[in-house]
């Protein structure tokens, strides 16, 4: 983990963050900035700059991550759809520098994103 990273200290506890789900390598919180009902962030508890960063060794580690994303998706109740997105570096729309997945669901989402 990153000591000034954002993620990683929210992945540490050092704010109240509330932890929809929590395993050794990952942690899921809903957004401060939600963009639709459902708006949960799902980051790795190791320090991953963005998805351009992982390497074959986090194999295993995007596998929990997007089983997580689903496990979220059911919990909350979108069996209608939802959508998942990682923004990956400055004109990616990537905002802070660790590894994050967005479920965003509970309304129509439209397309193109923006």
């Amino acid at each position: 983990m990153s000591a000034d990273c954002l993620f990683c200290r929210i992945a540490r506890g050092e704010f109240s963050t509330e932890f929809l789900l929590e395993t050794d390598n990952l942690a899921a919180f809903r957004d401060i900035n939600p963009q639709a009902p459902t708006h949960i962030l799902v980051i790795p508890k190791k320090h991953i700059e963005s998805l351009a960063d992982l390497q074959a060794e986090d194999q295993g580690l995007a596998g929990e991550l997007l089983l997580a994303v689903k496990e979220l998706a059911e919990r909350e109740g979108l069996s209608a759809g939802y959508r998942v997105v990682v923004n990956t570096g400055q004109d990616g729309g990537q905002s802070v520098g660790h590894l994050h997945f967005h479920l965003l669901g509970g309304r129509a989402l439209q397309w193109p994103p923006g």
